[in-house]
Formats: C-alpha cells, structure tokens, sequence
C-alpha cells in the first residue's frame, strides 16, 4: 500500500507571506497540502490521467461543465455567422457541405406509402389501391410551387434548402400556415425560417424555461417559438425597432404541428443546433489563408523576380523630366532601368512549395474524420484503388443514410402527415377510423422515404451481387429497386408487361426454343 506523501514543509516565501498576511499564508499551506495528498490519491487509486490536476501537461487546462445550452447558445450567433462566411468563402467548406447536400437530398427524398393492411383490415389489392391514390394527392401538393408559402420552390426543392440551412446555420425552422389562394385543392403551406430569427424577446436572459427563443415546459418540450418578423441582419432592419411574433408549437385543440425545428441533438437537454461546421472552422479559416499565402508566394515566383542592387546606393536611374513616374512593382516581363555599374540579382522565393500537398492533406484527413467524410469523398479524389473507393463510399454513404433518415423522420414525414390529415378531412381520401384511433391512424401513415442511389463503381459487379442476394433469399426485388433509382418495383413490373406484350405482339420475341438464324452475308462476301 503505497502511503500518501508527507506534508510539504514551509519555504520561505511561506514564512514571509505568514509573517505579513497569516490568512494567505494559510490558504497557500492548504492548498499545497491538498495537491500532494491528490498527486498521492491519483498514483495509488489508478485515476485517469486525463482528469489529473498535477500534470504539467493538462495543469493549465481548465474545462467548462455546462449543460448542453450554457455551451451553445451564448456562442451560437458566432458560430452561424463564421459558418455561412466559410459556406461563401472558403471552397473546401462549401464542398464538404455540398457534397452532404447532394449525396442526402439529391433529387429529393420521395414517399412510398406503405399502409398496415392487417390492422386496417384491407386486402392487399385495396392497400395497394389507397397507397397509389394518396401518393396523387401529396404529388399534386407537392410537385407544385404553392406548397410553398413563398411561392418559390415545390416541396422537393424546399427539402433542399431546409436541410441546407440546417447543416449551415445549426437549426432551421418550418411554419405550417394554412392559406387560402389561387384555387387550390389544399391550404397547407410551409414557409422557412432562418435561424437568426429565432431568439428571445427584447433581449430576455437565457435559463431553463426559456432558451434560445424557444419556450419550454416542465419536461423540456417546446410550447412555442419567438420570431423576429423581419432578420436581424435584413436590409434596414439596422437601427429599426424590433418586433417578435410567438408561434405556438402545437394547435390549441387540434394539436397540429404549426412549427418544425430541424436540428441534430447531439446531448440531453440541446434546445438549438449546432452548425456542421462548428468543429472545423479553426483549421478551415487557417488552412484557407495558409494556401492563399502560398498561392501568392506562387504568383511571384512565377514573375522571374529579380532585383536592382545599385553600386552608388543611389537606387534605379531618375526618371526623366518629360516622362511620368515610374510605377516600380511585380509585374510579367517588367523591366526597370539600371545606371552603369548597377548589378542584378535573382531572387528564389522557392515557391511552389514541394511540401504543401502533403501538409494540406494531413490536415484534410482530420477535417473529414470530424465532418464524418472520408477523405477520397471530401476532396473527390479516388485514384488509390477499387477497394479503397469503394470502402471510402461505403463509409460515407453509412453517414448519407443516417442524415437521410433524420430528414425524412423530422421534416418529410411529418408534412406529409399534414397533407393526408387534410386530405381525409375534406374527404379526398377515404380512411375510415382515421381520426377516432391512434393505432388506425398510424396504420394508414405508414410511409417511406426513398432519395437517389448512391451509384456503383462496377456496376456488373453490383448487379451479379443483387442476382446472387435475390437467389439466396437475402433481399427482394422491391428492395433492390428501390435501393437501384427509388423506383417502385409494382410499377416496373407493370412496364415490362406491356413491353414485353407490345414486342411479342410486333415479333421482336422469337419463340420459346426456337434459335435465331444468323444474318445472311453480303453479296461480295467472297470478293472481301
């Protein structure tokens, strides 16, 4: 048993400080005498090092123990402006988040209703029925701009710049207002928010009530939202007199959602989101102005500099009265004068810089393990090998589907819950037990969500491993499809009938066991 080191003795400065202030000297004896008895503790209880308060290394760190809010919210402002600047600025920012947006949201992410025709008590031909219907009723929502309050985007696009806004700015919210207009069959609308609109009125302090702009309960589930009307950063809104609107999260009797708030929680008890860049901006912003400085140093490398060392000290020859100054920079082929005796030395700024590639891409390859992109996916760079590709696209696209679900989970489905709700209630989809049941209405809602295919690299090789996967049982034909485009296997099949029936019908089929005969040769075959 290792005993725990004997009491430090007094020093010096020990006894002056008592001899003049005996309060501060206590404190300093205390306090030495607290750090040998926890140096003591730490070696014998086997302590982890990285909680220790005695190493030279880790003495001077001092970390914060917030909750998930303190740590965000008063930084959170900062954090979305340096994140939209590097979204405009910085090209490898722009990429990592372009890349996340096309390879999640792509075209856009589909339905594929999928109702519960054992708890509803459907045949299979009747589900299939209902399904095809209320997928007509959400395209002829959805396929057109009037989903959107702006009248800017159908609901595809508007899944775009939702996600978009979200990875950049750390949260984004969506209204649902119902408006009445242009005759259309529904009223249900969605209007964005960008996320600096959201926060509290005049000025309120944050606590556990009231974060962020956002209202909470006993339970920590939001009651309702506070919105600036016009941006905080809009055109005249500097100097201009702020109002808010509170938006109620859920109808008062209907318990309709009226707000969505699309963020990542990423620790209990997270109100906003952060920015997907919020990691990275540190190295981004460095790692920018180390290649504009080396781009730079380039350009005058590649100017042939060259300087005048005059032997008089006098510098370059005067200008001539009757000529105007002479402007003296860097410049391609420039020549500036010299006076007899004047001597020319070459200056090598030793640019391009034979080490900057690799530097870059060792930091690259930290950026990509934060943002959860590999680095052949981060900077399109795949020339290493089949295997490493598709590897690094196979652990990419691990993170693709995690995104996507969380789209389709806190935007897609529940708008798309809003349009069969109002469709039932106007009686353009019959659903009986719709509104009497929850389980009966979770049956009809049944719905997937299906975006673009991540693609092959060898597509003979996936197509034998889809044969291969069918034959023993692993997968289905709908499955494959909808993995293959997102198509629906049901409808493909139906195609193909007629296809086969039209090529059938006008013999481009040749019977069953009846060979093809080979085309004739040529007239001047022996001739050739």
């Amino acid at each position: 048993m290792m005993a725990p080191k004997p009491v430090p003795k007094l020093t010096v400065i020990d006894r002056v400080v008592n001899y003049f202030n005996p309060t501060a000297g206590n404190r300093r004896a205390h306090a030495r005498t607290v750090q040998a008895y926890s140096g003591a503790y730490e070696a014998y209880s086997g302590a982890y090092e990285g909680g220790s308060t005695t190493k030279r290394s880790l003495k001077n760190w001092f970390a914060f123990g917030g909750s998930a809010d303190a740590d965000l919210i008063p930084q959170l402002a900062m954090l979305r402006n340096r994140s939209r600047d590097l979204a405009r600025n910085n090209p490898l920012a722009r990429g990592a988040i372009n890349t996340l947006v096309t390879n999640v949201v792509g075209t856009g992410l589909a339905p594929q209703p999928t109702v519960d025709a054992d708890v509803l008590g459907l045949t299979q031909e009747e589900a299939t029925a209902w399904q095809r219907q209320a997928q007509r009723e959400f395209a002829l929502w959805a396929e057109s701009k009037e989903c959107d309050a702006a009248l800017g985007q159908t609901f595809y696009e508007l899944q775009n710049l939702a996600f978009r806004s979200t990875v950049e700015n750390g949260d984004a919210f969506v209204l649902t207002p119902m408006i009445d207009r242009h005759r259309t069959r529904y009223r249900t609308r969605l209007q964005l928010i960008e996320a600096d609109r959201c926060c509290n009125p005049q000025g309120r302090r944050d606590d556990d009530k009231f974060a962020g702009g956002v209202e909470l309960d006993e339970f920590g589930a939001p009651t309702a939202y506070h919105f600036l009307r016009k941006h905080p950063g809009a055109l005249g809104a500097a100097g201009g007199q702020r109002q808010w609107d509170q938006r109620d999260a859920f109808g008062s009797g209907t318990g309709r959602r009226n707000v969505l708030h699309l963020f990542e929680r990423r620790r209990i008890g997270m109100t906003r989101g952060e920015p997907y860049l919020a990691p990275v901006i540190d190295p981004l912003r460095q790692l920018g102005t180390y290649t504009d400085a080396e781009l730079a140093a380039a350009v005058v490398s590649g100017m042939f500099t060259v300087f005048i060392k005059s032997g008089d000290g006098e510098g370059p020859l005067p200008p001539d009265h009757n000529e105007p100054d002479p402007d003296y920079k860097l410049g391609k082929g420039a020549v500036i004068q010299g006076a007899p005796g004047d001597s020319v030395e070459v200056i090598n700024p030793g640019r391009p810089n034979a080490l900057f590639d690799p530097f870059v891409q060792s930091i690259l390859r930290q950026i990509g393990v934060a943002l959860e992109l590999p680095f052949e996916v981060l900077i399109k760079h795949y020339t290493s090998s089949y295997t490493a590709a598709r590897a690094a696209i196979l652990d990419a696209w691990r993170f693709f589907k995690m995104r996507r679900f969380w789209l389709a989970t806190n935007f897609c489905q529940p708008v798309y819950e809003l349009i069969i709700d109002e469709a039932v209630a106007n009686g353009y989809l019959s659903a009986p037990g719709y509104f009497n049941h929850p389980l009966i209405r979770r049956a009809w809602l049944g719905c997937q969500w299906v975006g673009d295919a991540p693609g092959a690299i060898d597509p003979m090789k996936e197509a034998q491993a889809s044969e291969l996967n069918l034959k023993i049982g692993r997968t289905t034909l709908a499955k494959e499809t909808m993995a293959y485009d997102g198509s629906n296997w049901e409808d493909n099949h139906a195609q193909q009938t007629r296809e086969h029936a039209a090529r059938e019908r006008d013999g481009l089929l040749q019977p069953p066991g009846q060979a093809t005969a080979p085309p004739a040769p040529p007239d001047n075959a022996n001739d050739q």
